[in-house]
């Protein structure tokens, strides 16, 4: 895949440190800031950790990136990809992505909240297979 390309599609500056970010997030899914930092260190060991933020937030605002909010953990992040949930293990933290239709879901909560909702994330917990073994 051509991410520099892709970059620019988004009306992204191609960076080095960007390409790695993304590179990074496409091999493994979903990256929490910090597992991040310490990769692209290897590569880039002046690399700063607000770099990171900086460059993390202007890929969040072209929504080239999602920022995947996952309840008493960090933060993940992931390329911006077709709606879908989460599915997280509590004993090894894994994050797996399931395709749901969660529109039954949406239009639940705003006929019980009378809010105006077009948007909602859905993350689930329990135990993968790995750690059920």
């Amino acid at each position: 895949m051509d991410y520099a390309l892709l970059l620019k599609e988004y009306n992204l500056k191609v960076t080095p440190q960007r390409l790695a970010i993304v590179e990074e997030l496409n091999m493994h899914g979903h990256m929490n800031i910090d597992d991040l930092y310490h990769t692209l260190l290897v590569k880039f060991p002046s690399i700063s950790l607000a770099t990171i933020y900086k460059n993390i937030n202007a890929m969040i605002e072209k929504i080239f990136l999602n920022e995947v909010k996952i309840p008493n953990k960090k933060s993940v992040y992931e390329l911006t990809k077709e709606e879908h949930s989460h599915v997280v293990c509590k004993k090894c933290n894994a994050i797996m992505d399931i395709n749901l239709d969660t529109s039954k879901l949406l239009n639940e909560a705003k006929k019980i909240s009378e809010f105006s909702l077009d948007e909602g994330a859905v993350i689930f917990a329990g135990i993968c297979p790995k750690c059920s073994k």
